[in-house]
């Protein structure tokens, strides 16, 4: 099998062509054996190259425990970086469809190749239902205790589920967004980000990811943590987003949440499966 290793922010991923639906039925076992970093490649999960019958290309997201993801912002970034580099789609502006919907991805182009990367992630939705989440009222500021200590968490769905906890970062231990994840309140699980406002400009944020576990960065979880922090009037509607990975520049608008940043290839190889 021939892969590409990509980054962005330090979220790693291996990229794969399937336009045939080889691995079809077996993404689970694949991102497995690929993600693991001392007997296959090392990644934080899989992107998935596939044709699609309502945008000009397929973004099929698979985590590191095999687990499906509908949506990754830093995953999309490097998606449309490699269909562009590599010619499959060679336009500026690429639909791509996504288990979230199709999202439109804006490429900064230098030297022929696609630098900085802006998506519009779509809009944010604090129903319970959508998230899901075993509540009857939006999950805004809730106090909760899990593990004897208490959080005040805010949470939705960018995508996929996401819960916001505010502070100092140098307060939370990135570990505790694994007993979160499972919380009762949350039947299939939900994204943990642990957020501190610098300014009505800036914050910095750390996740913890369903599926993956800590990573240098989230995309889905910088944008939910705007929109959280905005919602609560902590910040304006347009922020960067400091990731123990880099930087993130998140703007929410009327037409979706636009989030802006680098993609990066590492290198190219081939594996025996």
């Amino acid at each position: 099998m021939y892969f590409t290793k990509m980054q962005g922010n330090g979220n790693d991923f291996i990229v794969v062509e399937d336009f045939e639906g080889i691995y079809l039925n077996r993404e689970e076992e694949l991102a497995k054996k690929l993600c693991d970093r001392h007997f296959g490649i090392g990644g934080d999960g899989i992107l998935l190259v596939r044709k699609s019958n309502v945008a000009k290309i397929q973004m099929v997201i698979v985590n590191a425990d095999g687990s499906y993801a509908s949506m990754c912002g830093n995953g999309i970034r490097c998606f449309a970086k490699y269909i562009y580099d590599k010619g499959i789609v060679k336009d500026a502006k690429i639909e791509i469809e996504t288990g979230d919907g199709v999202k439109e991805a804006f490429l900064e182009i230098e030297n022929g190749k696609a630098k900085n990367i802006t998506i519009n992630m779509g809009k944010q939705s604090f129903n319970p239902k959508d998230i899901p989440a075993n509540s009857k009222n939006e999950i805004v500021r809730k106090k909760i205790e899990v593990e004897n200590k208490e959080y005040e968490i805010t949470s939705m769905l960018m995508g996929v589920p996401h819960t916001v906890i505010f502070g100092e970062l140098d307060n939370f231990h990135i570990l505790e967004g694994s007993f979160i994840e499972r919380y009762e309140l949350f039947p299939k699980g939900t994204n943990v980000n642990f957020c501190e406002i610098i300014s009505k400009d800036k914050i910095k944020v750390k996740t913890w990811e369903r599926g993956a576990g800590p990573t240098l960065a989230c995309g889905t979880g910088s944008c939910a943590s705007v929109i959280a922090a905005n919602k609560l009037g902590l910040i304006n509607t347009k922020a960067e987003v400091e990731l123990p990975g880099g930087i993130l520049y998140i703007e929410i608008t009327n037409n979706g949440v636009l989030m802006t940043g680098p993609a990066e290839i590492v290198f190219v190889g081939e594996i025996n499966i």
